[in-house]
């Protein structure tokens, strides 16, 4: 018979080396940004945080990231889950299959990608040459370095962090339950209002949370396809580290942009607890 050492019993000792990891890459590094946002050559500690919330500058770009985190957000979603849903009433080899078309954005670089929407979205892009086909000569859409491009670029950036969570909850949902509610006779529209759709929102929350967040702190779509008026925090960081050299206003921005990231994740966490939902695996 093989002993087990003592240590070996508890698991929580085998968690010790990923704690120890995350804290040197994760919390030492935040921690350094806070102590650097209130280092401040002059005007005391909270100098800088005085400063972005009063300059009608950073506020403006603040209210930009939030808009345009918010509206990619919700686009997503709108298109997300249409398209997990389908997937999830597909056979599994159909549906592995149609994964490989929705995993394709992983597999290609992001710089690349915005490149080729810049093309697509353009002036002479495929979309207003198909359009002065179907309208007129002079029939254009300004899409490219606008809020539409950046919302365009982000939507199909993080769609697949939308549609993944989403799909796993509509697999693990019983479709007994569907079926008895068939039985019983509901249509399906009320079988999906009633049962499939309040099932998956945990899986909707997991969506909006990832999106969400990624999309307040992207920084490469936004300065390719977006427009001067719609800068986002990202930018704007970037900007305080490598033009003016200015570290602390920088340090400001990125440890605002954590506390609002937060704060929203937070808001949504509470939605999903407080609306009496299930989690993904206790369907």
């Amino acid at each position: 018979m093989i002993r087990v050492p003592r240590w070996g019993a508890n698991p929580a000792i085998f968690l010790l080396p990923l704690t120890l990891f995350l804290a040197a890459v994760l919390l030492l590094p935040i921690l350094q940004v806070i102590v650097q946002s209130f280092e401040t050559e002059n005007g005391g500690p909270f100098a800088g945080y005085a400063k972005a919330f009063t300059s009608p500058l950073l506020l403006n770009v603040l209210a930009n990231t939030i808009e345009i985190g918010l509206t990619s957000t919700v686009v997503i979603l709108l298109i997300g889950y249409p398209i997990a849903y389908h997937l999830s009433r597909l056979s599994p080899r159909k549906r592995t299959l149609c994964m490989v078309f929705v995993l394709l954005p992983f597999w290609t670089s992001i710089l690349v990608k915005s490149y080729a929407f810049a093309v697509i979205l353009g002036h002479d892009g495929i979309i207003n040459f198909l359009l002065r086909l179907v309208a007129s000569q002079d029939a254009s859409i300004k899409l490219l370095y606008n809020r539409a491009g950046a919302i365009i670029g982000l939507t199909h950036f993080l769609l697949p962090f939308m549609i993944l969570p989403i799909l796993s909850n509509l697999l693990l949902q019983p479709p007994e339950l569907r079926k008895a509610a068939f039985v019983m006779g509901a249509g399906r529209m009320e079988i999906f209002w009633r049962i499939t759709f309040p099932l998956s929102l945990s899986g909707v929350v997991s969506g909006l949370i990832i999106c969400l967040v990624l999309s307040l702190g992207m920084f490469v779509i936004p300065a390719l396809l977006g427009g001067r008026k719609d800068m986002m925090f990202a930018n704007m960081i970037d900007f305080y580290v490598r033009e003016t050299l200015n570290w602390n206003m920088a340090a400001v921005l990125s440890i605002i942009l954590l506390v609002i990231s937060s704060m929203l994740i937070a808001a949504l966490l509470r939605v999903r607890g407080t609306g009496g939902l299930v989690s993904g695996g206790e369907l």
